[in-house]
């Protein structure tokens, strides 16, 4: 490997798992990026994730999480949302399993982007359509509840705080409290 095409996170001469090369796979990136958000550093995620874009312009998860850490390290919200829209696009499987992993998270990063942009509901939009692929995501639905989005009401044709609609909750929330499994 020669030194011009020697690709480093930490800069010249950087050594371990934050070098890159044109070998480095898309995996291998996005685990180094991961681990970096996960210590808090999203300026070296975002830095690790730039250099991944130059061997993998259109890989979806990179240029997701570049999309998001564009907002959030530049402030440049609009093209993070454009970087996110584009993850979507370029996104195709007709596996519904891997359908159901990514594009939950997909539509995380491009909810994310539009609340640091200040797009609320664009941001309940897409977290809404994430969790139409994977009901269960955690990160989803700590989204929606940090935002304060609650289900809707169990008769729809009335009130939330109509008394038929507080019991109806309340008896179904009870009765999967105390189901068991068999």
């Amino acid at each position: 490997m020669t030194m011009e095409r020697e690709k480093t996170a930490g800069g010249a001469g950087a050594h371990g798992p934050d070098e890159f090369s044109e070998r480095t796979t898309a995996g291998e990136f996005i685990k180094a990026a991961r681990a970096h958000l996960k210590s808090g550093e999203q300026k070296q995620a975002y830095s690790v994730l730039l250099k991944a874009l130059v061997f993998y312009p259109d890989h979806p998860i990179i240029l997701s999480y570049t999309g998001w850490l564009k907002a959030v390290v530049d402030k440049k919200h609009l093209s993070g949302v454009a970087s996110c829209r584009k993850a979507i696009v370029k996104f195709k499987t007709s596996d519904p399993d891997v359908a159901k992993t990514v594009y939950p998270f997909l539509y995380l990063n491009l909810g994310r982007t539009f609340l640091l942009a200040g797009k609320k509901k664009e941001a309940v939009d897409s977290f809404t359509k994430g969790l139409s692929y994977d009901r269960g995501h955690y990160d989803l639905k700590k989204e929606m509840k940090a935002l304060g989005i609650r289900k809707k009401p169990i008769l729809p044709i009335l009130s939330r705080d109509n008394p038929l609609n507080k019991l109806a909750g309340k008896l179904i929330k009870a009765k999967s409290t105390t189901a068991k499994p068999r």
